[in-house]
């Protein structure tokens, strides 16, 4: 699945590329997508809105910053960063704009194209996940693997955990 979808995102890098937007990541455009549809925005409204972890959002807003297309601003209580766009990210919204709207009529003609919809299969396995971790998965199959060394199988289930 990662293998399928670093080469969607390089085709989209290629693409930003072909628009004149060199050295920009494609995730960067929910960053902006998102700061521009949201009046006060902090890193964790971000993670959330987006649905990636909290260390992600920091640390794509930290890259943002490098690239100048985000600042920080300090938030009413001190604690907290608001993200806020640079005039050169608000320079970009026509072009990210023009590739976001082709990049999802794209999708939506792949996904046409497969015999389960992958928007349908990946809402159906956060689902799953949602009701019973990975991680408890992976360990309730090592519980059932003939020949599985007796040591690594304790410790995969976590039968020594207290």
């Amino acid at each position: 699945m990662r293998a399928v979808l670093d080469r969607m995102d390089a085709d989209v890098a290629r693409t930003l590329v072909d628009l004149g937007i060199d050295g920009y990541r494609p995730g960067f455009s929910a960053v902006i997508r998102f700061v521009t549809e949201n009046e006060t925005v902090t890193i964790g409204d971000l993670a959330r809105g987006t649905g990636i972890t909290h260390s992600a959002a920091s640390q794509r807003v930290s890259e943002m910053r490098r690239r100048g297309l985000v600042e920080l601003a300090e938030g009413s209580d001190g604690r907290e960063r608001i993200i806020r766009l640079t005039a050169a990210a608000r320079a970009l919204r026509p072009a990210l704009d023009a590739e976001w709207d082709a990049t999802s009529a794209a999708f939506d003609a792949l996904n046409s194209e497969l015999t389960a919809s992958l928007s349908q299969v990946v809402e159906e396995m956060n689902a799953a996940l949602d009701r019973r971790s990975f991680r408890d998965r992976i360990a309730d199959a090592a519980a059932g693997l003939p020949g599985l060394d007796p040591e690594h199988r304790r410790i995969i289930t976590g039968t020594d955990r207290a």
